[in-house]
């Protein structure tokens, strides 16, 4: 079964930068779109910003211009520019099924153990 690490977090002022990293291992031929998600208050986990297995990302608006997410492979990360409060989350990885038939993949969905950012004022 495939198995998503995290790595990256910590805590930087208003302004500053992370990289978050999240690296598949073990059986990743079921894998197609990996993302980002961070835990909503009282909601559901939010995507932040998701890529194709031939690099199409996506962002959601509150981070678009700020965040940039790249792939290698079945790794990707997550550059997250000028970081404001707001931002403070636990960040989590996720990575999707392809078209192989959900028989063959039932253990995906598959989430990261989350990253936790914190951006002080």
């Amino acid at each position: 079964q495939a198995q998503l690490v995290e790595s990256g977090g910590g805590s930087v002022q208003t302004g500053g930068s992370l990289r978050l990293s999240c690296a598949a291992s073990g059986d990743t031929s079921c894998i197609a779109a990996m993302g980002w998600y961070r835990q909503v208050p009282g909601m559901d986990r939010e995507l932040v910003a998701v890529i194709t297995s031939g690099g199409i990302a996506t962002y959601a608006d509150s981070v678009r211009g700020r965040f940039t997410i790249s792939r290698e492979n079945n790794k990707i990360y997550l550059k997250m520019n000028n970081l404001k409060p707001a931002d403070t989350d636990v960040y989590y990885c996720n990575a999707a099924a392809n078209n192989r038939p959900a028989h063959r993949c039932p253990h995906i969905p598959i989430w990261g153990q989350g990253a936790q950012v914190t951006v002080s004022s």
